[in-house]
C-alpha cells in the first residue's frame, strides 16, 4: 500500500523537479535566513497585508458573481446579495473587514519600517513599491465606496471627487474622468466598479510582484545596532522552515480574528462600518454629517480647518499642495535620509516620523468628534 502511494507521488515529484527544479528552490530557501532580535515581530506585518489582500480578492471573485454595477442595479444587487445569497452577509462582511484591516497593517508595516530605518540602501526600490502598493490600496477603498451606491456612499463620492477637482492645473479634468460628467451618477458607478475590479487589481498584482521580489532577493533588513557586529554575535532563524511556518501561524490567527469580527460585527462597529442603508437618491438632501472612510479622516479634516484664503491661493487648494509636498518627502525618505545607509542615528527622521504619527491620530480623532 505504501510502495502504491509513495510510487506515484515520487515519480510526480521527479516530473516537476525535471522541469522546475523544485530541489534547487527549496536549497535557496533554506539558505535564506532572517535576523532574530526584539523586534523581529515586525517582519510578519507585510505578510498580514499580504494575506488580508488574498482575502480581498477571493471575496471579491465571490461578490461579483451576483453584483451588478448602474444606478439601477447595484443597490438592489448588494440588498440581494446580504438577504437572499447563502451566506451573502458574511462574504460582504469579511470583504468589508478584510479591506479596512488590510490598510490598518499596511500603515503599521509602513511605520514600522520608517522608524527602523529599513529603508535604508540597498532596499530603496522596496520602500518605493510598498509606498505604491498602499496608494494603491487606498484607491481600492475609496473606488469599492460607492459600489453599494447608498445614500452616504453617493454624497461621500461627491466631495471626494470635488476634493480632486481642487488639484492645480488637472483637477477639473480628473473630477470629470472620475465621475465620468459632470455629477456623481450611473457613469460614476461604471467607471468606479472597472477601476475597482480590473485596473488596480492588474496594477496591484505588478507593483506587489515587484515588492516581493525585492524582498526575497535583499532579505529582511538587519537592525541598525547590529553594525559592526560580527556574524557570531547575531541571531539568525532559517527562512524555510522556521519563518515560513511561524508566518502560517500569524496567518492563521488573523483568519480567526478576520472570521470572529465579521460574524459578530456584520456592519462594522463605532467609526469602521457599512450598512447598507438607503438607496442614493441624488436630488435628496445630503445627510447631516458626511464623512470619508477613517483612513482618509485625517486629510479630510486638515482640509477643513484651512481658512478660504491665505494669501492669494484658496485655503483648500493650499491645504493640497501641502499634503502633496508632504508625501513627497515621505515617499523620498530613503534619498533624504542619507546617514541611514551609514548607520548614523537622526534625531530630524525620528522626529518628522512621530510628528506623521501624531498627526494623522489626533486629526482623525477630531474628525470624528467635531460633526
Amino acid at each position: 500500500m505504501d510502495g502504491f502511494q509513495s510510487g506515484p507521488i515520487k515519480n510526480s515529484y521527479k516530473w516537476l523537479d525535471e522541469r522546475l527544479k523544485i530541489n534547487a528552490l527549496i536549497e535557496y530557501m533554506g539558505s535564506k535566513e532572517v535576523p532574530r532580535h526584539s523586534h523581529s515581530i515586525f517582519y510578519y506585518l507585510g505578510g498580514i497585508t499580504l494575506f488580508l489582500f488574498i482575502v480581498q480578492v477571493i471575496t471579491g471573485i465571490l461578490l461579483l458573481m451576483y453584483y451588478r454595477p448602474g444606478a439601477d442595479s447595484a443597490y438592489e444587487s448588494v440588498k440581494f446579495i446580504v438577504s437572499e445569497v447563502s451566506f451573502g452577509w458574511l462574504i460582504r462582511s469579511i470583504h468589508s473587514w478584510s479591506a479596512n484591516l488590510m490598510i490598518l497593517a499596511a500603515f503599521f508595516h509602513m511605520f514600522t519600517v520608517f522608524f527602523t530605518r529599513a529603508y535604508r540602501k540597498p532596499r530603496e526600490l522596496t520602500w518605493y513599491t510598498g509606498m505604491g502598493l498602499l496608494a494603491l490600496s487606498m484607491t481600492f477603498g475609496f473606488s469599492g465606496y460607492l459600489l453599494p451606491w447608498n445614500e452616504l456612499a453617493f454624497f461621500a463620492t461627491r466631495v471626494g471627487t470635488g476634493m480632486a477637482g481642487a488639484i492645480p492645473v488637472i483637477g477639473d479634468f480628473l473630477m470629470v474622468i472620475m465621475r465620468g460628467g459632470e455629477e456623481v451618477t450611473g457613469a460614476t458607478i461604471g467607471r468606479f466598479f472597472g477601476l475597482h475590479v480590473a485596473i488596480l487589481p492588474l496594477l496591484t498584482t505588478g507593483l506587489l510582484t515587484m515588492h516581493l521580489i525585492f524582498v526575497q532577493r535583499q532579505g529582511m533588513s538587519e537592525p541598525m545596532h547590529w553594525a559592526g557586529k560580527k556574524r557570531e554575535e547575531k541571531k539568525f532563524m532559517k527562512f524555510f522552515p522556521n519563518f515560513l511556518y511561524r508566518d502560517a501561524l500569524v496567518w492563521l490567527v488573523a483568519l480567526n480574528i478576520l472570521a470572529l469580527l465579521a460574524v459578530i460585527f456584520p456592519d462594522g462597529i463605532s467609526v469602521i462600518h457599512w450598512p447598507l442603508g438607503e438607496k442614493a437618491d441624488p436630488f435628496a438632501p445630503p445627510p447631516p454629517v458626511i464623512r470619508p472612510e477613517w483612513y482618509f479622516m485625517f486629510a479630510f479634516q486638515a482640509l477643513k480647518m484651512f481658512p478660504p484664503h491665505i494669501w492669494f491661493i484658496e485655503g483648500e487648494l493650499f491645504g493640497i499642495i501641502i499634503f502633496g509636498l508632504g508625501g513627497l518627502i515621505w515617499m523620498l525618505i530613503p534619498l533624504l535620509d542619507r546617514g541611514a545607509s551609514e548607520n548614523k542615528p537622526s534625531k530630524l527622521v525620528m522626529t518628522f516620523g512621530a510628528f506623521v504619527i501624531l498627526f494623522i491620530v489626533v486629526m482623525t480623532i477630531v474628525g470624528y468628534l467635531v460633526e
